[in-house]
């Protein structure tokens, strides 16, 4: 089998823009397994769920919500603290800038090391990587669930538990049942798990499925509309999270290596998910973390630009 390059240095093909509106004034923001971004637009305001990840590529965003509103962005929420996901923050001119508690607590911690890692994966992601001013700092945090109302249109963000990071929450629009759930749920395109909480993970799209979503905007992958094609898209999430972390945990359990558990985790998802979006970048870093946490190291462990290199050179060269 023919090894990829690194990560996703050589992915430089511009992806095709969807702008799906997925209930009343609720729009996502899609690009074929690029990180997308969710658009609720309330009475008064907007408020935009991740925000890209450069100001240069956010100007995108706001020119598909110029399309249908004029009204202001006052509101950039933050579903977690990859610098994919965050940097972008500044092109809005939001008057707040909301996450959760973790979420700024593991911006301290890891990101700037995160954004250093993300650009030497992923650069066709950085355009314009110069006009990002600094790390986005949210202005607003709470500990679990928080309101905002859009005027008359109330919308819930909450953590409802650990997932592809410690700090994740999503924005639940009860009007229209239509929920924006970032990177806990993807579509038809790999869960990125280098930083994730698999144990806890089900736990958290159960409590998703809870909801019974009439629509979905996933962190990745096309706009889910209908309960039908949300539930599929849970499915499918879970069904790759246990099929990557149940043979690495085997491995682990018997005293295997990480070459060993990065051989049995191919050996169950390669079939079933090797078309995903970004299947083969997040393979290490995936095997990595689950292989960690199968031996009870709860934390992830901090990836730098220099131990990304490496893993990759040791479980995909």
């Amino acid at each position: 089998m023919t090894r990829p390059g690194f990560a996703s240095t050589g992915d430089m093909t511009e992806k095709q823009v969807s702008f799906t509106e997925i209930g009343p004034g609720l729009w996502a923001y899609t690009a074929e397994g690029d990180p997308n971004t969710g658009i609720i637009i309330g009475d008064d305001s907007v408020m935009v769920v991740d925000a890209q990840a450069t100001p240069v590529m956010a100007q995108r965003v706001i020119e598909k919500i110029r399309g249908v509103t004029d009204k202001p962005i006052k509101y950039v929420v933050l579903s977690h603290y990859h610098a994919v996901r965050v940097l972008g923050a500044s092109a809005y001119g939001a008057s707040e800038i909301v996450a959760s508690e973790t979420c700024r607590a593991m911006i301290h911690e890891r990101g700037k090391e995160d954004w250093d890692s993300e650009l030497g994966r992923f650069p066709r992601l950085f355009q314009a990587a110069d006009s990002v001013p600094g790390l986005t700092w949210p202005t607003v945090t709470f500990t679990d669930r928080m309101t905002i109302h859009l005027g008359g249109r109330r919308v819930d963000l909450m953590h409802l538990g650990r997932a592809h990071t410690a700090g994740d929450i999503v924005a639940f629009v009860p009007d229209a049942g239509v929920m924006f759930s970032g990177d806990i749920v993807e579509y038809r395109s790999a869960c990125y798990c280098g930083d994730a909480h698999f144990t806890d993970w089900p736990a958290t799209l159960a409590a998703i499925a809870a909801f019974k979503p009439k629509a979905l905007a996933p962190g990745r992958g096309g706009a889910l509309v209908g309960t039908a094609k949300v539930e599929e898209a849970l499915a499918l999430t879970s069904d790759f999270l246990s099929s990557t972390f149940r043979p690495v945990a085997e491995v682990a359990a018997r005293g295997g290596s990480l070459k060993e558990a990065m051989a049995a985790c191919r050996a169950e998802c390669d079939a079933k998910f090797a078309s995903y979006a970004i299947y083969e970048h997040c393979l290490p870093f995936n095997v990595a973390r689950a292989y960690d946490e199968a031996l009870g190291i709860d934390t992830p462990r901090i990836w730098t630009a220099e131990r990304d290199r490496e893993m990759w050179a040791a479980l995909q060269g």
